[in-house]
């Protein structure tokens, strides 16, 4: 129905922008939120952000602050299960922009911090419900010499006759009662430096050798604790951006865990790959979508303090057209969040090149709404007085975080391609 104003009023805005009515409980929640990334994300973001990765993660850092303080808030994953899915969507999608929008390194780390819980409480697992709670967590997919074709999951159609696909650097022997792990995950798993319980995915050998008769890896999916005999770490990984985010390898020597342990067994394992997979792809979507608002709301204030030709440069037309412009790329970035994160959830039959698809259009419009807020900062951007040069070097790392985005547009169209040869479009 057409709704009518009796006048010209400025529209309805909040914290994302041009949103339909929250309910008291959202406005509640998101407020909490904003709040925790403004006042504890935000300066302590910036603030790990000079020190070195070892530092990050030595006692007394203020990175512990932030797991304290993040443990307080109780956004544990029955929170979002008291409300209707429409509901814990949006909510999800909001509690995701706002720590992205305070800090996306530590963002990263709080929601990866949740995945060993997240999966336990999926399989109903008791135990590992147990052996999860109130630990650190992390999500240890990717190898040295493993990376995006970890999701080869289709050996028939993409994969050279005859060939065996990649057994990685970190596999394990299945036993009926043991589990026993050997090799290593790659530096780039994300509070690999502080974990205390990971959710591996990891080549398997069932007694019948790695890989099945059509060359595809066996494999086997195990919540593991890392303070087991046998589990060593490196040295946490110094990188360019999203420093507050602890990343590092991990080593296994004979580590031994029960096999009740296991999440995934041969038959399950590609269909609980994709399904955290897809899990994993719908927060760099949030989060990125807090990141690219964070550097228009900066721009956007600057604009109006920064003078150029003897007025400020909110004043120039051209200014108002580049921040125009940024404002409906960030609100592009929260529809395709929102959207991809509902698909994920509630499609009974989803695919993690469906959900990548929203990862890679919001980190690369991300990546161009920071640039621009950069050049609109002019030579003040490339000092480490402004913050938004560290949105410069956080964003990059989300073009190749969960999946480099040319490699995932191609899964994609490949994608595509196998759906079209199962009759999708040609009706």
């Amino acid at each position: 129905m057409l709704k009518l104003k009796t006048e010209l009023t400025l529209p309805a805005v909040g914290l994302t922008g041009f949103e339909t009515p929250l309910s008291e409980e959202e406005t509640a929640i998101q407020g909490v939120v904003h709040q925790f990334a403004k006042n504890v994300l935000r300066p302590i973001g910036q603030e790990l952000d000079r020190m070195s990765a070892e530092d990050v993660i030595a006692s007394g850092s203020p990175y512990w602050t932030v797991m304290a303080e993040a443990a307080k808030l109780g956004l544990d994953p029955d929170l979002l299960a008291q409300f209707e899915p429409a509901v814990a969507n949006r909510l999800e999608s909001m509690i995701g922009e706002e720590m992205g929008w305070g800090d996306a390194g530590l963002a990263v780390s709080l929601t990866v911090n949740s995945f060993p819980l997240e999966m336990a409480k999926a399989v109903g697992n008791q135990e590992l419900i147990d052996l999860s709670t109130g630990k650190i967590g992390c999500w240890m997919i990717t190898h040295p010499d493993k990376g995006t074709d970890v999701g080869a999951f289709d050996m028939k159609r993409e994969w050279v006759p005859g060939q065996q696909g990649n057994k990685g650097n970190m596999h394990a022997k299945v036993g009926a009662d043991e589990i026993v792990i050997n090799g290593q995950c790659s530096a780039w798993v994300s509070n690999g430096a502080v974990a205390q319980v990971a959710l591996c995915y990891l080549t398997a050998d069932y007694g019948d050798g790695f890989f099945a008769a059509d060359g595809r890896p066996n494999g086997v999916s195990a919540i593991v604790p890392l303070d087991l005999p046998g589990v060593s770490r490196g040295k946490p990984l110094e990188k360019i951006g999203q420093r507050a985010l602890p990343q590092g390898e991990v080593y296994f020597d004979n580590v031994k865990i029960p096999r009740r342990f296991a999440v995934a067994l041969k038959d399950d394992y590609y269909g609980n790959v994709a399904s955290a997979w897809s899990f994993a792809g719908t927060h760099m979507g949030q989060v990125f979508t807090g990141v690219a608002r964070a550097a228009f709301e900066m721009a956007l204030h600057y604009c109006h303090e920064r003078k150029q030709g003897g007025q400020r440069l909110i004043d120039h037309q051209l200014t108002r057209y580049r921040l125009g412009d940024m404002m409906r790329r960030v609100e592009l970035c929260r529809a395709v969040a929102r959207r991809s994160l509902a698909y994920a959830r509630q499609t009974p039959s989803g695919h993690p090149w469906a959900t990548a698809s929203g990862k890679v259009t919001i980190t690369e419009e991300a990546d161009r709404i920071v640039a621009e807020a950069f050049r609109l900062f002019g030579g003040n951007g490339t000092t480490l007085e402004y913050p938004i040069e560290k949105l410069v070097r956080d964003v990059r790392s989300a073009l190749i975080e969960d999946g480099e985005n040319y490699m995932l547009t191609t899964r994609l169209g490949f994608l595509c391609q196998q759906l079209y040869e199962d009759g999708w479009t040609q009706n």
